[in-house]
């Protein structure tokens, strides 16, 4: 196969400052029929190595009813507007799994209510039997919830990049069940109660999808539990003398 017969990738530039892609043109084209990209949206040509504006890309012409040229790149390019917020990397928000029913709109106005942590390895970022005041949601890195007893540590789980905790405090405020360390440097997205009491007073359309994903994900983790401890009993059984 020629050079000139190779797949053509797309990046798009969103509303929320969030690049997708690479998406092949079929792929573009869907998102143009259902405004997910307009006349105005950035997009990069990985072919031609370029930013433009998609009315002004060749093979998306047709789609756009300006004459050609007409919505030609102008004016300042994506790399020159800032993250919705201050370290965040691009696409870094659809890693994290509760927040994929929300729509780009919807997640550019969420992210600016979070605010980015930083954490370096062996940071203890939730201490046990201290008041609850805020989740957090793992861009970066990896963290490890742990109960201390005595002075032995036992793991009750690692969560990785896409992952939560924390979250009962946004509905009760109350003592921390268990510590959360970071097993290496971590960045970190945090919603503090009070900004969560704020959304859902003031946008219930943001604390609806973010609600039913915290719920579901909560009930996998039951289901899960659920089931150790329904083979844990089994085990113990078989395990007793008869």
């Amino acid at each position: 196969m020629e050079s000139g017969d190779a797949i053509v990738g797309y990046r798009i530039w969103g509303v929320d400052n969030v690049v997708y892609g690479p998406v092949e043109l079929p792929a573009l084209v869907n998102w143009i029929r259902d405004e997910r990209v307009t006349a105005d949206t950035w997009v990069f040509s990985e072919h031609a190595g370029t930013w433009q504006k998609a009315a002004a890309v060749p093979e998306l012409h047709l789609f756009f009813r300006q004459p050609s040229g007409a919505a030609a790149s102008s004016g300042p390019s994506p790399e020159a507007f800032g993250p919705l917020i201050p370290g965040i990397k691009p696409g870094a928000l659809r890693r994290v799994r509760i927040l994929a029913d929300m729509t780009d709109q919807q997640l550019g106005r969420f992210a600016q209510m979070m605010e980015v942590l930083s954490v370096r390895q062996w940071t203890e970022v939730v201490k046990q039997g201290t008041p609850g005041d805020a989740m957090y949601l793992i861009l970066e890195g990896e963290m490890r919830v742990r109960l201390m007893i005595g002075d032995k540590e036992s793991t009750l789980a690692t969560l990785g990049a896409g992952e939560f905790f924390g979250e009962i405090a946004l509905f009760d405020r109350g003592a921390r069940s268990a510590d959360v360390v970071a097993n290496k440097d971590t960045v970190l997205l945090k919603i503090s109660a009070a900004t969560f009491e704020r959304i859902v007073r003031e946008s219930p359309d943001l604390a609806t999808p973010f609600l039913f994903a915290i719920g579901r994900t909560l009930a996998a983790r039951i289901r899960a539990d659920d089931k150790r401890y329904r083979d844990s009993v089994v085990f113990a059984r078989a395990a007793r003398p008869s």
